[in-house]
């Protein structure tokens, strides 16, 4: 069982990091969750392509778009002041 070092780092055991393809260099990010912690190994790439299904509406502007999310977060929080 890998123990934390004074250094609070942990070595994973050779098996685990050959199956789950986990290399020195890669990079993980750590999560926390009802205590439990889990690592999470970072792919290069992995979201590539994820929205490539979405096509852009070509009867709005990047500059209509962005003036309207604009507004409406204005008003958003102009509402929740007035709420407060």
């Amino acid at each position: 069982m890998p123990i934390l070092s004074p250094k609070r780092q942990v070595t994973l055991p050779k098996e685990l990091c050959d199956r789950l393809r986990v290399q020195p260099g890669d990079q993980v990010e750590f999560l926390e969750h009802n205590g439990r912690i889990t690592i999470l190994k970072k792919a290069r790439g992995a979201s590539a392509g994820v929205l490539r299904h979405l096509k852009a509406d070509a009867r709005f502007s990047d500059e209509e778009s962005l003036r309207d999310a604009l507004t409406s977060k204005r008003a958003k929080v102009t509402a929740k002041r007035r709420a407060a």
